[in-house]
């Protein structure tokens, strides 16, 4: 029993123990700097209790330990260390439940101890440890920095050097790290770090630069750390800033900062090669043709000798106007290679920043502006280059003077115009020519408004014939042009000819010509070297309004219908030039009322049917022109609807640009009657109904009757014939319910809860309507609407007036007695049938089955009838 029960006492000691509380503090030792704060964590795990814990803190030295701070006791603390914890020095911050810091704000030297931290047990069985102890080393700050102020300015791609000295006590067995950074306004960035180690690290925005030995770390011993930036860049200038800091090693390896002290190095400008850059070409020069240029283009800029410079020279002609795109006339790059468009063209280095164009044998087209354009490039020192600037200088003007030639110019007419539409050229000729050698002449037409001679005169360009023989007309004129009413041509090598085909009235005016002379340049392009303007040449002609008279003669007279009516039109018209006519007949039923326009005959003979519509009767209307003048009117199968007065409208029209037609005057002729009497049949619509009233369900007939006055050939008469339906107390038009056109095809329209509807002609003058299954909507008023159509002669059918019935009224009602009659007696009949046939099976039934029945007398035994029952 005994051994049993050690048994479970070790096991408990070696598996309780084993899983029970545990105290953690970091690693000893922990070594920091006098004056610096320092914080120390104790947690605990693996407790029983409140999930809070409390801690308690210790300092022991040697055998001896005092009380140093509490979690739950304010009054814990010795009084050793009670003024420094009043006043916050020393201090312990919960982080959680588990967990406690310890934080000393200004370490002294004698802070160097062990610190111990524990936790009051709230477990109900004692288990694991309940303390742990870490030390602590308190070391002198021997750390120093001082910096080297760097220079102030730097130009772009110069060298920047940082140097920083920071030093350390060697005997404090600890390691220092360098960081050299930049400030730019409230944002800083680090650029390198050196150390603790020999390790090197870059900022972000510094890798690449550090990889392409744009950074390099200078170590010159003795505290003495330098950083040199190889080429500084605009995104270089700002403050910089030395940070030096002093680290220990702790168990396992990891760095622990300690102390760390920055200063300011200074502030650093870098000038961008584009705000120094400056570059300038010489004052303007004149020369004479076959002269040689020379022009020299200068550079200045900070440490100009770093920069490798491209040199391009452009040219862009002087047009006294708004400047036009300058052309590049020769380049060199940084390594001297020149490229050139012209042989005669060549520049070269004579000089540090001096580079001069030489152009030999200028002609005419080598005046302009000249500028030059300088591209300065920064070597990296990844061996690549980055533009830094681009500049270009004012332009100078050069001016190649040449010998310009002489001559006249003078304009005379042609051909003069009369009136409007007649013909007009104007010449103009180069004379007394001088000096023009291999040049060409050119000619410009101008049109100037005739206005009053205090007011000034608009000038429009008509055309051009340029050096080259193009034709270029104005806006005005181009469409002219383009169609052939307005040629310019070039009869002699000195002359030059301008002429309307058919001239307008708005082509009044003063006309002038100027001829330029024109020289070929080295380049192969043309420059004008002079102009002579000629003395306006005016061109009039008393305008005359155009007449027009129209005179209708009747040819034949339409004297009964089918006959045939024919009229002549004669037009004539003054002051028109070759004028084309177009002519359009007009019918008027009554003098004055609305005119009909039949047809119409354009400039161009075009026949063309206006309102004449009329199936049957198309071919029925003629109009042909049987002169120059002359047109022929012609109306076959005259019916009563054409009885009228009838006119030419005839409108004169003159020659446009291409083959259109201009517009020129209207005039009407006289009226012409036709009418004659009437001897056609008259006709008489009636409407009539087989009932006045329907039951619902029921058909109603209702029949529309024509008659005739006069009866025409059998054949020649047909009808057209529409019913319409109008319910009672409707503000609603008349609803159409179906038509029959002459031609017997029947349309009708939809119904909405109404009886169905049909229509047919039971005989020549009898056309039927029947409502099948009336309904209460089909209550109201029907009348019929015909219009007659009668066959002339000619064979043409013609529709006469439309004629309306009367109107009948139809009433769907609902009768009582109708409705219940039947009924009434289907349900008598049948009643009397079931009562009859149920008698005579009742007597069949008491036939058949009572005939066989015997009667058997009770017997005079009353004891046994009852046991039988």
């Amino acid at each position: 029993m005994e051994n049993a029960f050690f048994t479970y006492f070790i096991l408990f000691l070696t598996f309780g123990w084993g899983q029970g509380r545990v105290v953690r503090v970091p690693e000893s030792p922990l070594v920091r700097v006098e004056g610096q704060a320092v914080s120390v964590r104790c947690s605990v795990s693996d407790y029983e209790g409140p999930r809070e814990q409390d801690f308690e803190w210790k300092v022991v030295r040697g055998a001896d330990s005092l009380q140093l701070i509490s979690t739950f006791d304010p009054s814990y603390s010795d009084r050793y260390f009670q003024d420094r914890v009043d006043s916050g020095d020393i201090a312990v911050e919960r982080l959680g439940d588990d967990t406690v810091e310890l934080r000393i704000q200004n370490m002294k030297a004698s802070d160097s101890a062990t610190y111990r931290c524990s936790t009051p047990s709230t477990d109900s069985i004692i288990k694991g440890n309940y303390d742990a102890n870490v030390e602590l080393k308190v070391i002198g700050d021997s750390l120093k920095v001082s910096p080297a102020a760097p220079p102030a300015v730097v130009p772009e791609g110069g060298p920047i050097e940082l140097r920083c000295n920071a030093t350390l006590d060697p005997a404090e067995n600890t390691y220092l790290s360098v960081t050299w950074s930049i400030r730019k306004g409230a944002s800083s960035e680090d650029i390198l770090t050196f150390g603790p180690d020999t390790g090197v690290t870059t900022g972000d925005g510094s890798r690449q630069r550090y990889a392409d030995a744009g950074l390099r770390v200078d170590l010159q011993g003795g505290g003495a750390y330098g950083l040199v930036l190889t080429e500084a860049r605009p995104a270089d200038q700002g403050v910089y800033v030395c940070t030096a800091r002093e680290w220990v090693r702790e168990k396992g390896g990891v760095w622990q900062q300690v102390l760390e002290r920055t200063v300011e190095m200074g502030e650093v400008q870098v000038t961008p090669t584009a705000q120094s850059l400056m570059v300038t070409v010489e004052d303007n020069s004149t020369l004479s043709v076959d002269d040689t240029l020379n022009l020299t283009c200068t550079v200045n800029a900070d440490d100009l000798s770093a920069l490798g410079l491209e040199v391009t020279w452009l040219v862009s002609p002087d047009t006294g106007g708004s400047p036009s795109a300058p052309r590049v006339l020769v380049h060199i790059n940084w390594d001297g290679v020149v490229t050139d468009s012209s042989g005669l063209v060549g520049v070269s280095r004579v000089g540090v920043g001096a580079f001069r164009l030489v152009v030999r044998g200028v002609d005419r087209s080598d005046s302009g502006l000249y500028s030059c354009r300088v591209q300065a490039w920064v070597r990296q020192s990844s061996r690549e280059w980055y533009q830094a600037a681009d500049k270009t200088s004012a332009p100078a003007l050069v001016l190649v003077t040449v010998i310009e030639p002489e001559f006249k110019v003078a304009l005379g007419d042609v051909v003069t115009p009369q009136v409007s539409g007649d013909p007009t050229e104007l010449e103009c000729r180069v004379t007394d020519v001088l000096r023009l050698q291999d040049g060409r002449l050119a000619v410009s037409w101008h049109y100037a408004e005739a206005t009053p001679a205090d007011m000034p005169a608009s000038v429009h360009p008509v055309a051009t014939v340029d050096e080259r023989g193009n034709l270029q007309p104005g806006d005005a004129y181009r469409e002219r042009v383009e169609k052939g009413l307005l040629v310019l041509s070039r009869v002699e090598p000195d002359t030059f000819r301008l002429r309307f085909l058919r001239t307008q009235d708005s082509d009044m005016g003063q006309y002038s010509c100027t001829a330029s002379a024109w020289n070929r340049g080295r380049d192969g392009s043309w420059a004008k070297s002079k102009e002579v303007r000629s003395d306006p040449l005016g061109v009039h002609w008393v305008p005359k309004n155009p007449t027009l008279s129209v005179s209708a003669q009747p040819l034949k007279e339409a004297t009964s219908a089918g006959s045939t009516f024919e009229m002549s039109c004669q037009a004539t018209a003054e002051n028109l030039q070759s004028p084309g006519y177009s002519v359009l007949i007009h019918m008027e039923e009554t003098a004055g009322g609305k005119a009909r326009k039949i047809l119409s005959l354009g400039p161009d003979s075009v026949l063309k049917l206006e309102e004449w519509n009329e199936l049957g009767r198309l071919d029925s209307v003629v109009l042909e022109k049987t002169g120059a003048t002359e047109f022929r009117f012609r109306l076959y199968g005259a019916q009563v609807t054409d009885r009228g007065l009838y006119y030419c409208d005839v409108t004169a029209w003159t020659p446009g640009p291409g083959n259109s037609w201009d517009k020129a005057v209207s005039a009407a002729s006289n009226k012409i009657p036709v009418n004659f009497a009437d001897t056609g049949p008259a006709f008489n619509v009636s409407i009539q109904s087989d009932a006045a009233s329907v039951l619902p369900g029921g058909t109603a007939k209702m029949e529309c009757i024509m008659t005739l006055g006069a009866s025409p050939n059998a054949g020649d008469v047909s009808y057209e014939v529409r019913w319409y339906h109008s319910r009672l107390q409707s503000l609603d038009r008349p609803t159409q319910l179906a038509t029959m056109d002459r031609l017997g095809v029947v349309r009708k329209s939809p119904r909405n809860g109404s009886g169905d509807c049909s229509l047919e002609q039971t005989d020549a003058q009898t056309f039927a309507l029947r409502i099948h299954g009336a309904q209460e909507r089909d209550t109201g008023e029907y009348h019929c609407t015909a219009t007659p159509w009668l066959r002339s002669p000619s064979g043409a059918w013609t529709s006469g007036h439309d004629l309306t019935s009367d109107r009948v009224f139809l009433s769907v009602t609902f009768s009582m007695w109708d409705s219940l009659k039947l009924p009434l007696l289907y349900g008598t009949g049948a009643s009397l049938a079931v009562g009859l046939l149920s008698i005579l099976l009742g007597f069949v039934c008491t036939q058949c089955c009572c005939r066989n029945a015997k009667h058997t007398p009770r017997t005079r035994n009353g004891l046994m009838d009852l046991e039988m029952d």
